[in-house]
């Protein structure tokens, strides 16, 4: 842990396990002591090698100022700044290393002392020497925490950017603190950007912007030249404690320039999937419909956020929470209980009724990158397929792309002992991707079959009367009986099989984003070891798998004469349901509700 805090968090100049005496002594010549009676400094070495040492007194200090910063470029892990307890002359003779609490940031190291801690200390010295004649630049100065301290409310969560809070800075100083009022739910995005502006062009150290999150080891750093506009993102991994401080922004500034923070509303990313209108439609008709058209009729928040609204008033009485906990049933992923608007709720009912009312605002999201995923995704298989079509011979069957019964059996195999033997997120990748390849080979068909017919009025017209007949029988689905093989009909079924697989591989891109950390990781450290271990993803990797590889040939006939399909379409809304109630903090589990609605419909491919 110490290796860690040391790496990590913050970095003396010692390393951890050293010792150095406390107290020490420095018999330099007095000729290379300077006394510093101004508020800041702001020194280079020369080019060739010297001793200096720089002295302030706290005396007059202490009670006009609260801490003392000063920062380096000079990187080597060495002492640099001291705490003198007794001065002979100019010089002082017996002094107490301060250097431990020393930062490394990005561009230079980093000490700030609080006043209060050094009571025994007259002076401070920092050591601006360079024997070895190596240039560098050292910058200190006296601060009042309270006058660089300002306060920004972040804009509301609903706000859509159209809003926000500002603050300028007019930086005398080389640190000032801006406080995020407000900000503290994980649901919670901002844009920050910290625009800086001089008035003098001169060479300065650069600027870094730091987002410190007190309850939490998530602070984020950001260097940025001066004059620049620089963007932050600020988000959070967990939701503020109670008594807490709020999230902090510490901007390292340069001298004499001016800054201004401005903070936005970033719209959370939110994916929504809809699979269950899919399989209704086949259920009813025997035929796919369009994408677009499925998203758009999917758009029903009320059957998915009533049934959670009903558990969350169930759960207030003691009977239902009693046979809920005899289920063995995980309690309610919830956000946290605190008002979005300010630090302590205004009342216990705008304690409870504020993630209810985000609810539907973030199924709006969730339908409208479905939307534009799912338009986005047939947009690019478009474009694959013609990237990959003169390396595949024209085909015109709706079984193109599938796989036999025994290759099935052996890419199962092969990826289940993949997954075992590596990362089980490399099997499921594995297997998403010959999903697409499915899929970029019925868009190949039906553009092939789209050339190649010549669809006269009347073929269209009898097209459009089957069509019409499966509708009003929907347990007989459409089919070619007796239609030569290059017929309107035959392109329809390609048809229906594409917008289902387009369907199929929106919901399937979900669990490749959940395992795709756990793959990256597994990547990064092949070098080491071959195996993930552990491997997250093992317990759910193989039956993921087998449904991938079974939905790989799956088609609309074989769905609609499926004895199981009635069951596997009754099954995504309890599944979305469910999803809600207990998955929102725990995204793990997502993967497993999308197992529990894809066994049925993998089954259906078989009975």
């Amino acid at each position: 842990m110490a290796v860690l805090n040391h790496h990590f968090i913050r970095h003396p100049v010692w390393m951890p396990g050293e010792t150095q005496d406390s107290s020490i002594s420095i018999s330099d010549a007095p000729a290379a002591w300077s006394e510093v009676n101004t508020l800041r400094l702001a020194y280079s070495t020369p080019k060739e090698g010297q001793v200096r040492y720089f002295q302030f007194a706290l005396s007059s200090r202490r009670t006009a100022y609260s801490h003392f910063y000063c920062r380096s470029n000079d990187l080597e892990m060495t002492s640099w700044v001291y705490g003198c307890m007794h001065k002979n002359g100019s010089s002082c003779v017996r002094a107490e290393d301060l250097s431990m609490g020393t930062e490394l940031l990005p561009p230079y190291k980093v000490l700030i002392l609080s006043l209060s801690d050094l009571s025994a200390v007259t002076h401070l010295v920092v050591s601006a020497s360079n024997l070895n004649g190596k240039q560098f630049t050292v910058e200190c100065e006296w601060q009042r925490r309270e006058s660089q301290t300002q306060s920004v409310p972040v804009p509301h969560v609903l706000s859509f950017g159209l809003t926000a809070g500002d603050v300028s800075v007019n930086s005398s100083g080389l640190l000032h603190i801006i406080q995020l009022q407000h900000f503290h739910q994980v649901y919670q995005a901002f844009r920050i950007s910290v625009a800086s502006q001089c008035k003098v062009n001169k060479d300065r150290l650069p600027g870094v912007y730091r987002v410190h999150v007190p309850w939490f080891r998530e602070d984020s750093l950001t260097t940025a030249s001066v004059p620049s506009v620089t963007e932050i993102s600020g988000m959070l991994h967990t939701s503020r404690p109670d008594n807490a401080s709020a999230v902090l922004l510490q901007l390292h500034t340069a001298p004499n320039c001016q800054y201004k923070v401005s903070v936005r509303t970033s719209l959370p990313r939110v994916l929504g999937q809809a699979c269950g209108g899919q399989l209704s439609s086949i259920l009813k008709s025997g035929r796919a419909a369009q994408m677009s058209a499925v998203v758009a009729g999917g758009l029903q928040p009320h059957k998915v956020n009533l049934p959670v609204y009903a558990l969350h008033i169930l759960l207030g009485c003691s009977w239902f929470q009693e046979v809920w906990s005899f289920l063995r049933l995980p309690p309610m992923d919830a956000l946290p209980p605190a008002h979005p608007d300010s630090g302590s709720p205004e009342g216990p009912a705008a304690v409870e009724e504020w993630p209810l009312l985000l609810s539907p605002l973030l199924y709006i999201l969730g339908a409208a990158v479905a939307y534009w995923g799912s338009a986005l995704l047939r947009l690019l298989m478009r474009l694959l397929s013609l990237l990959l079509a003169p390396f595949h011979r024209p085909s015109v069957s709706r079984d193109c792309g599938a796989l036999r019964l025994r290759t099935q059996l052996l890419v199962t195999l092969c990826l289940t002992v993949t997954g075992a033997a590596s990362c089980g997120a490399l099997a499921i990748f594995a297997a998403f991707l010959l999903h697409l390849y499915r899929l970029l080979r019925l868009q190949m068909t039906e553009r092939s079959l789209s050339h190649m017919l010549n669809l006269a009025p009347r073929k269209h017209a009898e097209a459009e009367n089957g069509s019409a007949l499966a509708a009003d029988s929907p347990s007989q689905p459409p089919e070619c009986n007796g239609a030569p093989l290059l017929s309107e009909c035959a392109l329809q079924e390609v048809r229906d099989d594409l917008q289902l697989h387009l369907c199929l591989s929106a919901l399937l891109t979900l669990p490749v984003m959940l395992v795709t950390p756990s793959l990256l990781h597994w990547l990064r450290n092949l070098r080491y070891s071959a195996q993930l271990d552990p491997d997250p993803c093992w317990p759910f990797s193989v039956p993921l798998v087998i449904v991938f590889i079974l939905l790989i040939n799956c088609n609309t006939l074989k769905l609609a004469t499926s004895k199981l399909l009635p069951l596997a379409a009754c099954l995504p809304l309890p599944m979305s349901v469910a999803m809600v109630t207990f998955s929102p903090l725990h995204l793990y589990r997502v993967a497993y509700f999308l197992l529990a609605a894809l066994v049925p419909l993998a089954a259906c491919c078989l009975l």
